[in-house]
């Protein structure tokens, strides 16, 4: 058993090693729609399904209920991005639109490990949980050269559960996250009229750190057809990204959201599962993404200008569907609120994380008795988001001056082992 823990604990070390070069993209604001191959072909949704060890990402206590082994994924991830300036609304000929796309193709790897001790579950999971990336070659009015952001955001999550009876169990994670950032192309804010802090607002290169929250989570079975979840991500207080003290609130605070998610799994039939979750997320609390990018003091001050999103709630439906004893169906649908106010375009610029619909799609192949592999397809739907035009009292120019635009598409596989 200790050499198996030492094997993890290498192999969590090297994804994490990928992860510092690796972008990552998100679709329900800046969290992924699911974590784990199967979850993100039913919709994302995971919090009252354990299927294998990626669960213990959805909920830590679905741990004692998936079996003892691992699963190692790899997504890769193309999200479409825009911004279009109404030059119009500003008395100029034209409208212009700013393609996003610097970097096209993102490589996201997971990893989950689970084994049986005598009174409880012990589990691992490595994911990345959130992220953004724009690059926009032709800089969008921001400042010189090209612009853009790149956000990534990894979490360890070693897990412990514990079996109150046959049907029920509740987990714990101790959440270890390390994320990283980096803006360029911002000049236009670098100043002591926009930045309590001129020189720490862009074109510094990656800034990191890190930081320790929490999961706990319930998982159990009410009826012989029916499970259900719930599961709570405590917020996360990061340390300090302070190559961007001028940019983000408190001097570089960007934190983690809490999120809560509730979920069932309904066996309505022997070869056809129906599993659904409802999940919030928390943007509101952390100053940096939930507070107004108009507000009337400088960037990077105290409880300073953010990105105004609101939050989140996401509904998560999926179905799975097993068409022969070697082989599954899965098709899902994903429905987020879109956290971009018309009145906030302007510096979402940067994190158009303006998507809201999304389809899945999922086959499991069974490769063996006690392994198997899983593909997954999603499709998030272009939405946009369209600035406020409209002059405020004391004008003379309007609000926000850019519509937003973006669509998804991401490719799954993953391998999946019982010991």
């Amino acid at each position: 058993m200790h050499a198996s823990v030492l094997r993890l604990s290498l192999l969590s070390t090297a994804i994490l090693l990928s992860f510092t070069t690796i972008p990552a993209f998100a679709t329900n604001g800046l969290a992924p729609i699911g974590l784990g191959t199967e979850h993100r072909s039913l919709g994302g949704a995971g919090t009252g399904y354990a299927a294998n060890t990626s669960s213990i990402a959805s909920n830590p206590a679905a741990t004692s209920f998936v079996a003892d082994g691992y699963d190692v994924g790899l997504e890769v991830f193309q999200p479409k991005r825009s911004a279009t300036f109404n030059g119009k609304a500003f008395g100029m000929p034209a409208d212009v639109t700013y393609d996003g796309n610097g970097k096209q193709n993102f490589f996201i790897p997971e990893i989950s490990y689970k084994r049986s001790l005598k009174q409880f579950d012990f589990g691992v999971a490595v994911y990345g949980n959130g992220g953004m990336n724009t690059s926009y070659e032709k800089n969008p009015n921001f400042g010189i050269g090209k612009a853009g952001v790149d956000y990534q955001q990894l979490f360890v999550a070693p897990t412990l559960s514990y079996k109150l009876n046959e049907h029920h169990a509740i987990g714990v994670s101790a959440n270890l996250v390390y994320h990283k950032f980096k803006a360029e192309g911002l000049h236009n804010f670098d100043n002591a009229q926009f930045s309590a802090n001129p020189g720490h607002v862009t074109n510094n290169g990656y800034d990191s750190s890190t930081g320790i929250g929490a999961s706990i989570g319930w998982q159990g079975k009410i009826a012989p057809s029916l499970s259900l979840g719930v599961a709570y991500r405590s917020k996360v207080s990061m340390g300090k990204l302070d190559q961007y003290s001028g940019l983000f609130a408190n001097a570089g605070e960007f934190d983690v959201p809490a999120a809560l998610s509730v979920g069932f799994a309904w066996q309505a039939a022997p070869n056809t599962l129906v599993v659904g979750d409802v999940q919030r997320v928390n943007y509101t609390d952390l100053a940096a993404i939930g507070n107004s990018s108009h507000k009337p003091v400088q960037f990077g001050g105290k409880d300073g200008p953010g990105f105004g999103w609101k939050d989140v709630t996401t509904v998560k439906l999926g179905l799975k569907q097993q068409v022969t004893p070697q082989m599954a169906m899965m098709i899902g649908y994903n429905k987020g609120t879109n956290p971009v106010k018309s009145s906030e375009t302007t510096l979402n610029v940067l994190a158009p994380g303006v998507v809201e619909q999304h389809l899945t799609l999922g086959a499991e192949w069974q490769l063996t008795p006690k392994s198997s592999l899983i593909a997954s397809f999603t499709h998030a739907f272009e939405n946009e988001t369209k600035g406020d035009t409209t002059v405020p009292p004391p004008g003379p120019v309007p609000l926000d001056a850019y519509n937003l635009k973006m669509k998804q598409n991401a490719i799954g596989i993953s391998y999946s082992h019982q010991f």
